[in-house]
């Protein structure tokens, strides 16, 4: 008896990604129903790779531009595995693969990172968005609840003299009974609001594209975009950038929150106005937590870098560390989904992707 085929698989990211994306156990069953060895000379050579690396491409080895084995085990492949650090697949890279099947994304978006065509041609293509969505709403939920007591400010203020401690602080300070405003049903949007079911807060919620008996009404009111800033006290932005969405947050949105409000930022810089925002921080004293800005990192003297109410993370509200497992998990699955020949957890559609950061 003969051993079922085993579909033909490459690795397409970082060379040091599929050791930190893929617990041993998930190595080991992507090399039990996937075949790594065949495209094997399709991979990038890299000093920089880990000795125990998996071998990754880095640059598709397109025929006339490489060598004629590279070429031939790329056009063998059928299942892609890819990640950050996976160059453009456009339609030269997809005509070199003539049998790939199944792109399999352990990372978020593909937008930017995959032709349409991809598509058109019937393969299937599947995300790890959803895993991605957790640690950006553990973020979130984080520095809403420190936003709420106003942690921020303290640690700045106490670590320039102690004694500014005030055990009669203001008495708008707390969480109990605040308004939190979420801008976008989108993944991460919806687990924030999830998150913040345990908690004494009134939630808003704003999405135009939302249906009037979807579930997440269930833990949030659904408001208009200037109703939202104007009832809320702290702001988190969730919806995906598009052409309709750039500076969808801008002067006259912050104008309508109040002086002491919180605007949090983890979506995408350009939703949010930044001159507009560091003029609101500056003259009315408004806070801001951005863990995106446009350019990132900003440069040394940026107006943001110099005020006090704005707080700057590294884009480190996604997944990083152990969180990279949870990605991994998800793509072994889709894997053994295709394999299996059932349908994907997660399968992107060429017209959801209009809608998807």
């Amino acid at each position: 008896m003969t051993d079922p085929h085993k579909p033909v698989a490459a690795f397409a990211m970082r060379p040091d990604l599929p050791g930190l994306l893929f617990s041993d156990d998930d190595l080991a069953t992507l090399s039990r129903i996937l075949d790594f060895e065949t495209a094997s000379a399709a991979a990038t050579p890299s000093a920089e790779a880990p000795a125990t690396a998996f071998p990754t491409i880095t640059t598709f080895p397109i025929a006339g531009s490489t060598s004629t084995t590279a070429s031939d085990a790329l056009a063998s492949v059928e299942v892609l595995i890819t990640g950050w650090g996976c160059p453009p697949i456009g339609r030269a890279e997809l005509n070199a693969m003539p049998r790939l099947s199944a792109v399999i994304h352990a990372a978020g978006s593909v937008k930017g990172h995959l032709d349409d065509e991809a598509w058109d041609r019937g393969i299937r293509v599947t995300s790890a968005a959803s895993a991605n969505a957790y640690p950006v709403a553990e973020y979130t939920l984080a520095m809403i609840l420190l936003a709420g007591k106003r942690v921020p400010d303290y640690i700045r203020r106490y670590a320039v003299d102690p004694a500014l401690y005030d055990e009669s602080p203001d008495p708008s300070i707390g969480n109990f009974g605040r308004t939190v405003g979420i801008v976008g049903a989108s993944r991460v949007g919806r687990r924030v609001i999830e998150l913040l079911r345990p908690f004494d807060l009134q939630v808003l919620l704003y999405d135009p594209h939302l249906s009037a008996g979807d579930p997440v009404l269930a833990d949030a009111r659904r408001v208009e975009l200037n109703e939202l800033f104007a009832l809320s006290s702290i702001v988190s932005i969730h919806a995906p950038l598009l052409p309709e969405t750039v500076g969808m947050v801008g002067a006259k949105q912050l104008a309508l929150l109040p002086d002491d409000a919180t605007v949090i930022n983890t979506a995408r810089a350009p939703i949010l106005d930044q001159d507009a925002l560091a003029a609101a921080v500056r003259d009315r004293g408004l806070r801001a937590i951005l863990d995106v800005t446009d350019p990132e990192p900003l440069p040394s003297g940026h107006q943001l870098r110099e005020l006090d109410g704005v707080v700057l993370t590294p884009h480190v509200a996604g997944a990083l560390g152990t969180e990279l497992r949870r990605l991994g998990a998800c793509a072994r699955r889709e894997a053994e989904l295709f394999v299996a020949g059932a349908p994907a957890a997660f399968p992107v559609t060429k017209e959801a992707l209009i809608a998807v950061a």
